[in-house]
């Protein structure tokens, strides 16, 4: 009796966790000893010239330590207009990407039509931080399928909305994991047909692709930009941000912690904008020459397809299943992500990180190994 009383005791916290919790895991990356090439997490090659690194000493060392940050980020904010941005009044600051996903799941959690709780809709497969975000925040989620092509279905979405009145809808583009942009007009007609939502266009990896859809913002007023630089080679620095209404942008920020983003990421990330933003551009061209170049010898091997990519990564279709060939990759030294617990038309997919021409050149020699290419 006292040790079922005991245990009771240490599990007293049970009552007190959100039920939807059960259902999910805390992201852990994979770890291994020993890897040739990391190519699973999205990450850019290292790039820093020894130029950019003196522009971040020298941005550190101007930041006073013993102040808390500018909760306002207006340096960086004036630093990202220069690179596209809106004004700063239309730009949230979050700790990367992941945080203002959170803080839309906070500041927009109000149910709309009949719905018990507010739903986020998105299509699938795609990044999965919308879904896992949604959830702990308790919010529904509802998925759509993509295309054969992996792009929107239109309709689809169109009757997930009018069904579902979903409160903010999340779409990629370019697509994790697939590597592609979804067609302009999709997108456009997509927050057409749903005017009481807020749609979030996820441009993570727009740098890689060379264009951006924020002009659609002037059409469409539910509309919202989300920007990383974490793609970028700076995914330490942790800044993500988003571009929307300033009345929403201004509703959002009520839901942000004080100091939730570092004084002394905000001073690099600002730095670079400003001073070093040739050699980021320089940096993204080779990612984009080394995508073709890999794209291109992996569609010459055995049974593997490749879809066009406008990312940092390739989304790759293998004739063995995903999880052998991922398994065959690990043993030569090369870390990839593999989809084949998503089954489905998942299971026979890689998402492979464009990584230095080095770690390129030991995924394509471990591919053809590991599949007899």
């Amino acid at each position: 009796m006292a040790e079922t009383s005991e245990a009771a005791d240490r599990a007293f916290w049970r009552h007190l966790v959100r039920p939807e919790l059960a259902g999910l895991e805390a992201y852990v990356p994979a770890s291994h000893a020993g890897l040739r090439a990391k190519l699973d997490a999205n990450e850019a090659p290292a790039w820093c010239s020894d130029r950019v690194r003196e522009l971040v000493r020298e941005a550190l060392a101007r930041v006073p330590l013993e102040r808390y940050p500018d909760p306002r980020a207006l340096e960086l904010k004036d630093a990202l207009a220069l690179r596209g941005a809106p004004a700063a009044g239309e730009i949230l600051i979050g700790s990367g990407s992941d945080e203002i996903i959170a803080l839309l799941s906070v500041a927009l959690a109000r149910p709309r039509a009949r719905n018990p709780q507010a739903v986020i809709l998105t299509p699938t497969p795609t990044f999965v931080m919308y879904r896992v975000t949604a959830q702990a925040h308790g919010l529904k989620h509802a998925s759509v399928p993509l295309d054969r092509d992996w792009d929107l279905d239109l309709a689809a979405m169109a009757r997930a909305v009018d069904l579902m009145a979903p409160s903010v809808i999340y779409v990629a583009s370019p697509n994790n994991p697939t590597g592609n942009a979804m067609t302009r007009a999709r997108m456009a007609a997509l927050a057409a047909k749903a005017p009481g939502a807020l749609v979030v266009i996820d441009e993570a990896y727009a740098e890689y692709q060379g264009s951006s859809v924020r002009d659609l913002r002037a059409a469409s007023p539910n509309i919202a930009i989300l920007r990383t630089v974490s793609k970028l080679g700076l995914a330490a620095l942790r800044i993500g941000w988003l571009e929307g209404p300033e009345d929403l942008v201004r509703e959002i920020d009520k839901a942000r912690q004080p100091f939730n983003t570092s004084a002394l990421s905000q001073a690099v990330v600002a730095a670079i904008l400003r001073d070093g933003w040739t050699e980021v551009g320089a940096a993204v061209g080779a990612v984009v020459v080394e995508r073709a170049r890999i794209s291109e010898a992996l569609g010459r091997m055995r049974d593997v397809v490749v879809t066009p990519s406008s990312a940092n990564f390739v989304w790759v279709r293998t004739g063995r299943p995903a999880e052998e060939v991922h398994a065959a990759l690990l043993a030569r030294g090369v870390l990839v992500r593999s989809f084949h617990a998503a089954q489905g038309r998942m299971a026979n997919h890689l998402r492979i990180t464009v990584g230095s021409p080095r770690e390129n050149d030991a995924l394509l020699e471990a591919m053809v190994e590991a599949t007899g290419g």
